[in-house]
């Protein structure tokens, strides 16, 4: 995620050991693992039975034309913990509401070239039980499919709200920019227990490989006020997110060549002026580091994640007449699933499941992860470098209310107001943009972005000298009559620039024209 704060983008890097881990004598420095009294050990369960009842449901019908209708629909259902559908008066364990579910179906397999069997065997099959706790203020969780393709992410209420209000406007984004690097929404659910809240949640990619190590995280707003993670916290857990000032302090770039470097600038763009236009602000680009020296030697995804199955092999399905209401269905339904979830172990994920060892055929077909599922690094030949970038614009639920507003002018008497994180949305798409635009190779760095006190005027406080950058056309940059890329010089756009230029199709993916 958001996987920088609330990620849902797979930061399986955080530090910690919880209930189920005891005795085994590891750590789990992925997350918290979820034993069988942890208060989220049953939830999950019962999102994914939703999931599978929901989904399928959907899936079983043929295709049709999506309506307005459908961007506002919701459908209920009740069940017991088997699976099993209940009649609304029935007593329930929880009860399950799939929101848009026709419009998601399509972003999954229009957009997002998901296969539907695929994508219901990974988050259904067994269960990874790691659980990853926000490393920002959102309190959110994350719990990684079993292939370590998906994220389960609770969300609040306001930003399901939301996410339902630009919902129409994201689809038509998504499939205008098929390349896009926002999140990628794959569902929008909520479950109730009887006499418990409602927990609203979404399912996403994981922006990071299941078959490469990440080996440096950073989460990077543009904003640079309060946006380090001190030396001790790194030294206590290496594997940490960093943030902003982490990133100008420790002289990073984004190592991308003249081609790639154009590709990426203009995707940001467009994914900032939508942004703009749906008044959202504070979000970040994930960045994961994989070297391709080091490789996966480390071992951090098979050391860290954990799964459970329950033992369900004597659990038989209800008959048609116990369906609908019945509790009394013998001892292998409901209650024994019941026994069965307390009794299972977590168990390592090298002996449970298989982690793919190739790249995904799904991701091979987006420009920003076709290269082993990410986007690897050039050099000024564009020639491959051994760095591969995982890349992805998160947490895009946060619109800019009257609450960020005060916020704003809060945190603006103690620091420049201009560099804190809440700011308005067109002024935060322009500053991330230019940012971006700064910390990848031949942008100058970042080293302007730096907050500077209250009391004193810094000695240069303009923006970035131009940059030569590249113009795109339908099928890549502009070449000159040698076949070398031409460079056109172009300062950092304003906001209006930003929002005003035309949408220029990136280059199309096929065999001749991909981008080494």
């Amino acid at each position: 995620m958001g996987v920088g704060g609330s990620t849902g983008l797979g930061l399986g890097l955080g530090s910690g050991s919880g209930a189920g881990a005891e005795g085994t004598g590891e750590e789990a420095i992925v997350g918290n693992l979820i034993g069988e009294k942890h208060p989220n050990y049953i939830l999950m369960y019962n999102m994914l039975t939703g999931i599978r009842i929901g989904v399928s449901r959907t899936q079983a019908k043929v295709k049709r034309p999506l309506t307005d209708d459908d961007y506002k629909a919701k459908h209920k259902y009740s069940f017991d913990i088997v699976g099993n559908e209940l009649t609304p008066s029935a007593k329930y364990d929880f009860k399950f509401k799939d929101y848009a579910p026709w419009v998601f179906r399509e972003l999954r397999e229009e957009c997002f070239h998901l296969d539907p069997a695929d994508y219901l065997l990974s988050l259904t099959a067994k269960y990874i039980l790691t659980e990853l706790g926000s490393p920002g203020k959102s309190g959110s969780f994350f719990y990684f499919s079993s292939d370590y393709r998906f994220i389960i992410k609770t969300i609040h209420h306001a930003e399901h709200k939301f996410l339902r209000s630009i919902l129409k406007d994201y689809h038509e984004h998504v499939k205008t920019n098929p390349h896009t690097l926002l999140s990628r929404f794959y569902g929008l659910h909520r479950v109730k227990l009887p006499r418990g809240r409602k927990i609203h949640f979404v399912i996403m990619n994981n922006l990071f490989p299941p078959h490469r190590d990440i080996h440096e995280t950073y989460d990077l707003k543009g904003s640079t006020v309060g946006r380090e993670l001190s030396e001790e916290k790194i030294r206590q857990n290496p594997r940490a997110v960093q943030k902003d000032l982490n990133w100008i302090n420790n002289h990073k770039q984004l190592e991308l060549g003249p081609e790639k470097r154009a590709l990426f600038i203009e995707q940001i763009r467009r994914d900032t002026a939508f942004l703009k236009r749906a008044n959202v602000m504070d979000y970040s680009l994930l960045v994961g580091i994989h070297n391709m020296k080091r490789g996966n030697r480390d071992n951090v995804r098979r050391n860290t994640l954990h799964v459970v199955q329950p033992h369900d092999g004597r659990i038989q399905r209800r008959k048609p007449s116990q369906m609908k209401g019945h509790r009394d269905g013998g001892p292998f339904t409901a209650g024994a699933m019941r026994r069965a979830i307390r009794q299972s172990e977590l168990k390592p994920v090298e002996s449970q499941t298989n982690l793919a060892e190739e790249n995904l055929w799904d991701r091979q077909n987006f420009i920003f992860y076709q290269d082993e599922g990410g986007y690897r690094g050039t050099d000024e030949c564009n020639q491959p470098l051994p760095t591969i970038y995982y890349l992805g614009v998160i947490d895009i639920l946060t619109p800019y209310t009257v609450f960020k507003q005060v916020e704003n002018a809060w945190k603006g008497l103690s620091a420049d107001r201009h560099k804190i994180s809440p700011v308005p949305a067109a002024e935060y798409g322009e500053r991330f943009w230019r940012f971006m635009n700064a910390v990848t190779r031949g942008g100058g760095g970042g080293e302007s972005f730096k907050p500077v006190e209250k009391h004193k005027t810094p000695a240069h406080h303009a923006d970035p000298p131009p940059q030569e950058k590249f113009t795109l056309v339908d099928h890549g940059v502009v070449a000159n009559g040698n076949g070398a890329p031409s460079m056109v010089s172009a300062s950092a756009p304003s906001a209006a620039d930003i929002a005003n230029m035309s949408e220029k199709p990136l280059p199309p993916l096929n065999g001749k024209d991909k981008i080494q």
